[in-house]
């Protein structure tokens, strides 16, 4: 899929401002997690607002089970959108600070077509579910620490009774301790329901720990697909190799290019080159035909792919 933002140019035209997301395609197993990593500004929350389609994307499609998002109508896809919930990174600004919890949890409820009673019942389910105790319901969100809110942040969405959750870094503005508690609530939530998970984290220990599969990108680029397995004990693409670089006690360097030349900047052109690998500019692998034609992801292992026409597998 492709995700472009616009702005105007002369004579009030649409122009071209940003490709935020350039052409990513993967699948996601049903009862797995795949993880998403890259730095910020990479395009991770782009592409999580298209798959659910809050943004859509300019082209490509998003399909789950085989039903193509493109081709529902609005009241089809608000309804198919039960499906589909996402988790927010801060629990402060996902709750209505003026309502009680049992209020925010009933809205979706509500619109589900629920009876008061019915409602209640599963209320009190959904809490008892996530670590809460039912009887707090009726507390306000500043009655509850972090992590309790997000516990709470968890149980509205899976109020919808979803299939797929979209876990936009939960645990980031939590505590090392409270995040250990989240992500093994996580993982027993998805056992227990059959919950399939799309995981975006800054925390490659974390993500590697958590996720099955891998997907890593680069200014709006998959430039490396894998298990978790895999990326973590042989990262294959000059940018995986630099992020787990940089995870304290990581060992995994890239290697210098004696014939390389580089100017010294450490300043980051966040624009994308004209022509080329996005990464060409900082790697020090890169030569010619880097910069003139750009890799696409190809395999390099079963199940292992990679863009870069440097880096095949160690």
């Amino acid at each position: 899929m492709v995700k472009d933002f616009y702005g105007r140019g002369l004579l009030n035209r649409r122009k071209l401002s940003v490709r935020a997301v350039d052409r990513v395609s993967f699948s996601i197993d049903r009862n797995t997690v795949f993880g998403l990593v890259g730095e910020s500004g990479c395009g991770k929350t782009t592409l999580v607002r298209s798959i659910l389609y809050l943004d859509p994307p300019t082209s490509g499609e998003i399909r789950v089970d085989g039903t193509s998002l493109e081709a529902l109508s609005s009241r089809q896809l608000r309804s198919f959108r039960q499906r589909m919930q996402i988790v927010f990174q801060d629990p402060n600004s996902a709750l209505n600070p003026k309502m009680r919890i049992e209020d925010s949890l009933a809205e979706g409820l509500i619109n589900r077509g629920f009876a008061a009673a019915e409602r209640q019942r599963r209320i009190e389910r959904l809490l008892d579910l996530v670590g809460i105790a039912s009887t707090h319901r009726s507390r306000f969100p500043h009655e509850f620490s972090g992590g309790q809110k997000q516990r709470i942040v968890i149980a509205r969405a899976l109020c919808m009774e979803p299939d797929f959750l979209v876990l936009d870094e939960p645990v980031s503005n939590l505590d090392v301790s409270i995040q250990a508690q989240i992500i093994n609530l996580l993982l027993d939530l998805k056992k227990e329901l059959a919950l399939t998970y799309l995981f975006i984290s800054h925390d490659l220990n974390l993500v590697g720990y958590f996720s099955d599969r891998l997907g890593v990108m680069y200014r709006g680029r998959l430039v490396e697909l894998a298990s978790a397995g895999q990326i973590i004990k042989n990262p294959c693409h000059p940018y995986t190799r630099k992020l787990f670089s940089s995870i304290p006690g990581g060992q995994t360097e890239i290697e210098e290019d004696d014939n390389s030349v580089r100017d010294g900047s450490s300043e980051k052109n966040s624009a994308r080159p004209l022509a080329g690998c996005s990464f060409a500019d900082e790697c020090t692998l890169s030569d010619r035909k880097c910069r003139s034609d750009e890799p696409v992801l190809t395999e390099i292992a079963a199940g292992h792919q990679v863009a870069c026409f440097q880096r095949k597998g160690s």
